[in-house]
């Protein structure tokens, strides 16, 4: 499966547009991230447990929008786009989002 950011994809030819699919996760930060990444916020540097939940999140995302691309008989998504959101009470939790059009390229 290719899935790329770009409007089409080098050295290949489109020919079937199977239409927008999605690949969304929720991701709650439990308390021991949030206080690791508190201190790292008061002491200055990365917050490593922060970037690895993004990290997982973003990959999973991405995933699931694979997944659906297949099942919709496509064989690439090409103008891969992802969005991040907070939600919940505090912003605990996590919302990551990639959508692109499922094609099948040749």
């Amino acid at each position: 499966m290719i899935v790329t950011t770009t409007p089409q994809i080098e050295g290949k030819k489109i020919t079937e547009y199977k239409g927008i699919v999605f690949g969304e996760v929720i991701s709650g930060v439990d308390f021991i991230k949030d206080f690791a990444a508190g201190l790292t916020n008061f002491f200055g540097g990365r917050s490593g447990s922060y970037e690895g939940e993004l990290i997982e999140a973003r990959e999973s995302a991405l995933s699931e929008m694979e997944k659906r691309a297949i099942s919709m008989g496509a064989n690439a998504v090409i103008g891969v786009d992802i969005d991040y959101e907070t939600l919940g009470q505090g912003g605990n939790m996590l919302m990551v989002t990639a959508s692109g059009t499922a094609v099948v390229v040749e």
